[in-house]
């Protein structure tokens, strides 16, 4: 119990401390590394309520950098997504579709750190909030991977570091809530799994300020060179899981 505790501190400590400093990516790390000392049901609803705290945490310190208008629009049309995303994790093929996907996320981030010539808009565009939205729904609701089309659109509207990260936190926000009521209903949220996320909270607090400092010290022209590079480990990450 007490060596199971020390990783869940540990655990819930990196996973923090990557979502504070770069908005994303924490969910490939959480739950393999949980389900390691954890049950699945156990580890999945306790990643997902860490992810309400630290976007929780984030909004309340940098709601004035967060494009509300934008969030708005791509929490809506995720949630059109996310059924879809069930149907492709019920019927489609694990496997291949996890190649597929990091083939495409790494096709993108190499695509994106050396293009000259990459697009930009200098506002909100319908057509790719709907577009970038409703795909991160889909890639949530088949593996919880979100984040992937939220870079893209977040490059695309050549978000600063700061604004980057706290808007993506107020996406995340509301899609978190969702998911923890669904395991509620589900009788997921057990005693067991409030005890592991009380204690994970030691870590976990200070680790998003740790974040917060972090992502502020990344200069806007490098910030999305690091996301790039966290994209390209993401897409490795899923091409290896699909050959295990």
């Amino acid at each position: 119990m007490t060596s199971t505790i020390i990783f869940i501190l540990i655990i819930s400590f990196i996973v923090s401390l990557v979502r504070s400093t770069l908005g994303f990516g924490e969910s490939l790390i959480a739950v393999p590394l949980f389900i390691l000392f954890l049950p699945v049901d156990v580890a999945v609803p306790l990643s997902v309520m860490l992810s309400i705290v630290i976007a929780l945490v984030v909004v309340i310190q940098d709601h004035k950098k967060i494009h509300f208008d934008s969030a708005k629009w791509l929490i809506f049309y995720a949630i059109l997504g996310i059924p879809l995303g069930i149907l492709i994790l019920i019927y489609g093929s694990e496997a291949l579709i996890k190649v597929g996907l990091g083939v495409l996320i790494i096709l993108y981030a190499i695509y994106s750190l050396f293009a000259k010539n990459n697009k930009v808009l200098k506002e909100d565009s319908k057509l790719w909030l709907s577009v970038c939205g409703f795909l991160s729904g889909v890639f949530g609701g088949a593996y919880g991977l979100n984040g992937p089309p939220l870079v893209v659109y977040g490059n695309l509207r050549q978000w600063t570091a700061k604004h980057f990260r706290a808007t993506l936190q107020a996406y995340f926000l509301p899609v978190s809530i969702l998911s923890v009521f669904g395991y509620y209903v589900k009788g997921l949220i057990t005693t067991e799994v409030n005890i592991y996320f009380m204690v994970s909270l030691a870590t976990t607090i200070p680790a998003i300020f740790l974040g917060r400092y972090l992502n502020h010290q990344l200069k806007d022209g490098s910030f999305f060179k690091y996301v790039y590079g966290g994209l390209a480990i993401i897409g490795i990450i899923l091409i290896i899981s699909s050959l295990i």
